[in-house]
């Protein structure tokens, strides 16, 4: 297909443009109802955005049509849209543009050889699914990075460091620590320490059923880490289970590092500092 008849399509589809916009109502039933409401939810206007995916498709405009589906699929993660209503949109956009290819073969007669046809057939259908394979992706990363953020908001709310002296600062850790939990952990603690002077760090384990041996080894570094900003660490809470893993996995404790049986009994010898 020659750029005059590329150019030919798109004019057509412009011309009759209101009859396009109809049909591709009547094809997409479902989201034909939800128009407005995508418009006021993500700033979508989702008739001019089929205008321009015609466009790039019919004129065979591939980086634009890539960067395109791209942008859609950051702005559809983004506001949590219906994946549903994008798939039945595209493929009655699919169908619209046949209809209307047909209509427009039908007038000018400017297609005559069957084989031409189908490799033109071709063409558009995969420059079609190119785009919904670029907008699903491009929506499977932006929600990907979205989880990857969120995850680490919580895990800083969940690594809280308490002032209750000048120089002493609790660290109470609850459930599950993993070793993407144990490295925030390790983060937070040492900045924190450098931040608000600690000098004596309490960490509170009662709230920890176990750990895997790999979280072990990460947590005794950890503790010489924070050996290592000039900070005892005083460790309280510790379960049977617990210690019996720590024991078994050769962990070691050094001068820096002391250890009572309640959180009560570390603030009591430790809030006179």
């Amino acid at each position: 297909m020659d750029f005059n008849q590329k150019s030919e399509i798109t004019a057509f589809i412009t011309e009759n443009k209101e009859d396009f916009e109809k049909k591709l109502l009547s094809e997409a039933v479902n989201v034909a109802s939800k128009i407005q409401e995508i418009l006021q939810t993500g700033n979508i206007n989702l008739l001019v955005n089929a205008q321009k995916l015609v466009t790039y498709v019919a004129e065979e405009r591939e980086e634009e049509l890539v960067e395109f589906a791209k942008q859609e699929g950051i702005v559809w993660a983004k506001h949590a849209l219906t994946l549903a209503f994008k798939l039945e949109w595209i493929q009655a956009i699919r169908r619209t543009v046949w209809h209307f290819l047909h209509k427009f073969y039908q007038e000018t007669g400017n297609i005559d050889d069957i084989d031409q046809f189908f490799i033109q057939e071709k063409r558009i259908n995969d420059q079609i699914d190119q785009f919904l394979n670029s907008f699903f992706l491009s929506y499977s990363n932006f929600k990907d990075k979205l989880i990857v953020t969120q995850r680490e908001m919580v895990e800083h709310l969940s690594v809280p460091i308490i002032p209750v002296s000048p120089v002493v600062a609790v660290l109470p850790l609850i459930g599950l620590i993993d070793s993407y939990r144990i490295s925030i952990i390790e983060e937070k603690a040492l900045l924190e320490i450098a931040k608000l002077k600690v000098e004596i760090l309490v960490i509170d384990l009662s709230g920890i059923a176990n750990m895997e041996a790999d979280v072990i080894g990460h947590f005794q570094r950890v503790l010489a880490g924070v050996s290592m900003m000039g900070c005892k660490t005083v460790i309280t809470g510790l379960r049977p289970e617990l210690v019996r893993n720590m024991a078994h996995s050769g962990i070691n404790f050094d001068d820096k590092v002391k250890t009572t049986g309640t959180l009560q009994q570390a603030l009591k010898m430790y809030l006179k500092y």
